[in-house]
C-alpha cells in the first residue's frame, strides 16, 4: 500500500493521535506550500517517522496522484477537530 494511502488511513483512523496531528500538518505543509517545523518529526515515533519519511518522497514522485487530494482532504478534516479539543 502506498505511504500516502497509509497516512490518509491513520489520520482517519484516529485523527486526535500524536500521530495524526504531525502527519496532518506535514500534508497540509507539503500540499499547500506552508512551512513546518521539521523537528516536528521527532515527536513521531520510528515508525511513524519512517512513514513522515516516506511520505515526503511519495509526495515529491507523485505531484498530480489523485490520493493526494484525499489525504490533504482528510488532514484539513483533522486539524479542524484537533482544534475543537
Amino acid at each position: 500500500m502506498r505511504t500516502i494511502k497509509k497516512v490518509r488511513r491513520l489520520i482517519e483512523t484516529d485523527p486526535v493521535s500524536p500521530a495524526a496531528r504531525v502527519l496532518a500538518r506535514l500534508v497540509t505543509a507539503l500540499e499547500s506550500d506552508a512551512l513546518f517545523d521539521i523537528k516536528d518529526l521527532y515527536l513521531l515515533d520510528e515508525k511513524h517517522f519512517n512513514m513522515a519519511i516516506d511520505l515526503m518522497g511519495d509526495w515529491r514522485l507523485d505531484r498530480d496522484y489523485l490520493g493526494k487530494a484525499r489525504v490533504f482532504d482528510i488532514a484539513l478534516q483533522a486539524q479542524d477537530l484537533q482544534g475543537k479539543h
